[in-house]
């Protein structure tokens, strides 16, 4: 591929970006704007915001990656990213909207009415967003180094760059403008291109070899592995701290169970390009499962098949898109994240938002300058794993159960934290070849140790629940009237 297209497709997503965030600060006001968008955005454009953020480099180059090392092993990747928004509708959106809060910590504090709650839920908050965040660096410097020879540092650099100026500008108002955007795009640059193959295909026109037999470059996934992977996406995505913020900013519950309806089906329609990008793969880019290149198959296989002008114009259009998976996941999570640590660390003003925003990026910049990247899909698979053991017990027990207590959340988050960090840690250390299943997809073993420790020690501090309880829970469970309105 021309490096000129390529860094002109970087570009051009990067200025539309600017100028999209930059409209939003002409809206963006009040703390409200910023924290939660002053709870009005329509359940269209928080679904197509939900979309862009939530689709990050994991599944626009991840996905793919993963089929062609696998075949349909990998299936389960889409179908669980998928299925955790229907948790999501059955379980957590509406009530969550009925809080009132601005962050998941205001939740637990405001369920539990406890300060160490929060503190402890801050933190994991903020350590899941940046485990989230380094991936999408990570992805950013594969895409800049494949597709235009520069140093793959400009990669990461580029998009926190990008990202703090249209976070640090608008706030939720602007990122919901630009993430609807950035949806769109992705789905666009991964349809397109899909067309153009398959007419090639059938043509006879490829420019690619014969299809080739491709070697399983991975082992068979056995039941454990599928069944640990299904619990972590499923119960992770219910903890995503850049995709419950979203469901502050509708207007009320009903609007977010709509909304959850609508990203269902965008979700659907777009994890239908990734493996057909992968299927082809397997016939026509087999070698790339051999070099270790396998989450660069999205970038390189327009112009494998296609080749000349018409295949680097094809590429350009998934290098915008990939770009924008890397912006829009990252953004949101920068998002997430600044509210939580402005409003325990700076008093929740803006200008505390401000700063957050940039020590919210600049951190997980660090992490992945000294890190290297590992699949994109499984790397972030692993991120769910550490969600679904803290986050989610404490949300979904809070949400439905009223014997939850503080010391119960506290040493159920802590339990699931200690156990799915240790797996990680031994995981990394011993290296994917080396790792027994248990230690490379733990989620199977460690969201139900979280849950048990979360409820056996709330059993065991019955005389801690709180006095408000009855009045939260009732606030959760009552449909809204029509017109009411909150803080």
């Amino acid at each position: 591929m021309n490096p000129v297209v390529g860094l002109a497709a970087f570009a051009a997503v990067s200025l539309a970006t600017a100028v999209i965030g930059f409209y939003g600060l002409r809206v963006s006001r009040t703390t409200g704007d910023f924290y939660v968008a002053s709870r009005t955005v329509k359940p269209w454009w928080n679904a197509s915001a939900i979309g862009g953020e939530y689709l990050s480099a994991a599944s626009f180059l991840g996905v793919a990656g993963l089929i062609l090392l696998s075949g349909t092993d990998a299936l389960w990747y889409p179908v669980g990213y998928t299925a955790g928004y229907l948790m999501l509708l059955l379980f957590v959106a509406a009530p969550l909207r009925r809080s009132g809060a601005y962050t998941i910590p205001d939740f637990t504090e405001a369920r539990l009415d406890s300060r160490a709650v929060r503190r402890v839920t801050s933190l994991v908050v903020v350590l899941v967003g940046w485990l989230y965040i380094v991936p999408q660096l990570h992805g950013a410097a594969l895409a800049i180094r494949i597709t235009t020879g520069l140093p793959a540092w400009v990669g990461p650099v580029a998009v926190v760059g990008v990202v703090c100026i249209t976070v640090v500008v608008g706030g939720m108002r602007s990122i919901t403008f630009v993430q609807a955007f950035q949806y769109w795009l992705k789905l666009t640059a991964l349809a397109v291109p899909i067309v153009f193959l398959l007419f090639a295909l059938g043509g006879g026109e490829s420019a690619a070899a014969a299809p080739a037999a491709n070697p399983t470059a991975l082992a068979p996934a056995g039941p454990y592995q599928i069944i640990s992977l299904l619990v972590a996406l499923l119960f992770g995505t219910l903890g995503l701290p850049h995709v419950l913020v979203r469901f502050y900013t509708n207007p009320d519950g009903q609007s977010a169970r709509r909304t959850t309806l609508i990203v269902l089906g965008l979700l659907s329609a777009f994890y239908l390009f990734p493996t057909a990008y992968g299927m082809l793969g397997r016939m026509f880019a087999p070698d790339l499962a051999q070099s270790g290149q396998a989450d660069a198959l999205v970038l390189l296989l327009p112009g494998r098949m296609i080749g000349g002008m018409a295949g680097d114009l094809l590429t350009a259009l998934v290098v915008a898109g990939a770009f924008a998976a890397f912006l829009s996941t990252t953004s949101g999570l920068v998002v997430s994240l600044a509210g939580v640590i402005s409003q325990d660390v700076f008093g929740g003003s803006v200008r505390g938002f401000r700063l957050a925003a940039l020590i919210s990026a600049i951190v997980p910049l660090g992490i992945a300058s000294m890190t290297e990247s590992l699949a994109l899909a499984g790397s972030v698979g692993l991120v769910f794993a550490f969600t679904a053991s803290t986050i989610c017990p404490v949300l979904l027990l809070g949400i439905w159960w009223r014997g939850l207590t503080d010391a119960g959340a506290i040493a159920g988050m802590a339990t699931g934290g200690v156990l799915c960090g240790s797996a990680m840690v031994a995981g990394s250390v011993l290296g994917a070849a080396q790792s027994p299943s248990w230690l490379a997809q733990p989620a199977a073993w460690t969201v139900p140790a979280a849950f048990a420790v979360t409820v056996l020690v709330s059993r065991a501090t019955r005389g801690r629940v709180p006095r408000t309880m009855t009045r939260v829970m009732t606030r959760l469970h009552t449909p809204e009237r029509p017109l009411a309105t909150e803080r």
